[in-house]
């Protein structure tokens, strides 16, 4: 993992650290699903305010650093802004078609628990 050199440097955990079960783990959690789902949606940075979640400030935040922690997410500072992107091409280089896979069960998830 790297270190952070200061307050606003996040660790990040080097591609050749993330891990099969890390990444599951934090795809697991329904908001951390939501998330990602919204990063993949969105293609971009965006902030983790713009990403509304049913939860408390601080669960939000819990949620945000397994992501990052788990290599799924990468996280930094714009300004005041703490901004999140998908790390898609180190997920799709060491887990080939895992997170379009796993998006597309939660597309079909939702569609069907949504479902009159």
């Amino acid at each position: 993992m790297t270190t952070a050199t200061s307050p606003r440097d996040l660790a990040h955990p080097a591609r050749d650290e993330i891990r099969l079960e890390g990444v599951l783990h934090a795809l697991s959690d329904p908001m951390r699903l939501r998330v990602v789902r919204e990063l993949a949606a969105t293609g971009a940075e965006v902030s983790c305010s713009s990403i509304e979640l049913p939860v408390t400030k601080s669960t939000t935040t819990h949620h945000f650093r397994v992501l990052r922690e788990a290599g799924v997410i990468r996280q930094t500072y714009r300004g005041t802004a703490k901004m999140n992107g998908l790390r898609r091409d180190a997920l799709d280089a060491l887990f080939p078609g895992l997170l379009d896979t796993v998006l597309s069960a939660a597309e079909g998830q939702a569609a069907r628990l949504n479902a009159p």
